[in-house]
């Protein structure tokens, strides 16, 4: 896949790094109040009163991204469910209430006789999400679509054995955000976010869900809808675009830099960086700070089969084993690996890989002790 190495230099991407949970660099006195009038909405907690639930899963954003800061990534994971089958293709079981598990209900609720949803024996995908951090998510929604579907070789046609296919989204266009790639926007992402995890009705969601598909039973959930107006989904859309993306993590000593210098070039000579591609450009913007910038992410945006040991599952653009190319800048953050954290390190999250990815994971098994060593300091370092 020619097109897809990448440059083994150090990405130079001055202007939109900081430390996390910082806004962009070069942002206006406009942009900087709207970034910390949104960050106040997205750490708000919300009561029932306010339209929280009557099912839900937190009372803030925050609650599910706060590690290492607001923006981050969570340890508080999302239960989800699916059904696939080759002919008929993937169910979101809507009429169980949906792929969306929630397990809290407000005070009302109960007293109602709801209770947490649960797994049903109709699915056969499950799974336990951990939520990704949100940085510099901004920049990638200022990425071309083009560039982004220009990289897809859905039939192999070139037979490297990679075939990364876009993912599509609700009414048909690219997706780029979920692990699934099935949002295309950063308003669709966070608006179905705030009425999954919260239970709040949106304007463009402004029904309420149906627990276990079920009807709503009288005085559940007295609130007026929609429960949020445009402007609170656009203070959370401005903090979540304006996130700067986290800066490396530089080794101390000269012998650690040369080691992370080492294992970047081993990053491209293995063939991560077929999928996990360093650096993108975005294009035109209404702001500066996101209008041509080099930034670094390590993803593709695609969706790539990943074998059946990571398969569960299944989105309407893809199947239960293919997922979204996870961005790795911020890798140094986190504790966890994998959409489900299954992987405790490193090394089991790259022996984990399966699919498209068997070359890239033999080729790092078949390094030489060092040369492993070199290329998980550098995973370490993003």
């Amino acid at each position: 896949m020619a097109a897809g190495l990448a440059s083994c230099a150090e990405p130079e991407t001055a202007g939109v790094e900081g430390s996390p949970g910082d806004p962009l660099p070069g942002l206006t006195d406009s942009e900087l109040q709207r970034f910390w009038a949104g960050h106040a909405e997205f750490n708000r907690a919300f009561s029932p009163e306010e339209g929280l639930g009557p099912l839900f899963n937190q009372t803030e954003c925050s609650s599910c991204h706060d590690l290492p800061t607001s923006g981050g990534h969570g340890a508080e994971p999302v239960r989800k469910m699916s059904r696939y089958d080759e002919i008929d293709g993937c169910s979101l079981l809507p009429e169980l209430g949906g792929d969306l598990l929630q397990s809290s209900l407000t005070p009302l609720a109960r007293a109602a006789g709801l209770e947490p949803e649960r797994f049903s024996a109709e699915a056969n995908g499950l799974t336990e999400l951990m939520a990704p951090a949100l940085y510099g998510l901004g920049l990638v929604a200022a990425i071309p679509g083009e560039a982004i579907a220009a990289r897809a070789d859905p039939e192999d046609a070139d037979g490297d054995g990679i075939s990364g296919r876009i993912g599509v989204t609700e009414a048909g266009g690219l997706g780029r955000f979920g692990m699934k790639a099935v949002h295309g926007t950063l308003e669709s992402f966070i608006e179905g976010a705030t009425r999954g995890e919260l239970g709040l009705t949106t304007p463009g969601l402004p029904d309420e869900e149906r627990p276990a598909g079920q009807p709503l039973p009288p005085g559940a959930d007295p609130s007026a809808d929609p429960e949020v107006d445009e402007a609170f989904l656009e203070g959370l859309t401005d903090y979540v675009r304006f996130l700067a993306v986290p800066m490396p993590a530089i080794p101390e000593s000269r012998e650690d830099r040369a080691s992370v210098a080492r294992g970047l070039q081993l990053f491209d000579a293995v063939g991560c960086s077929w999928c996990h591609v360093p650096t993108w450009t975005t294009g035109d913007h209404a702001s500066e700070a996101l209008a041509h910038r080099r930034f670094r992410v390590y993803s593709d945006f695609l969706l790539h089969d990943m074998g059946p040991a990571l398969g569960d599952i299944c989105a309407p653009g893809s199947t239960p084993s293919e997922w979204r190319t996870a961005p790795l800048v911020g890798l140094s953050h986190r504790s966890v690996f994998l959409h489900d954290g299954r992987a405790q390190n490193l090394t089991a999250a790259i022996q984990f890989h399966g699919g498209e990815a068997d070359g890239a994971r033999e080729r790092f098994l078949g390094l030489e002790e060092s040369a492993k060593g070199d290329l998980l300091r550098f995973l370490e370092s993003l």
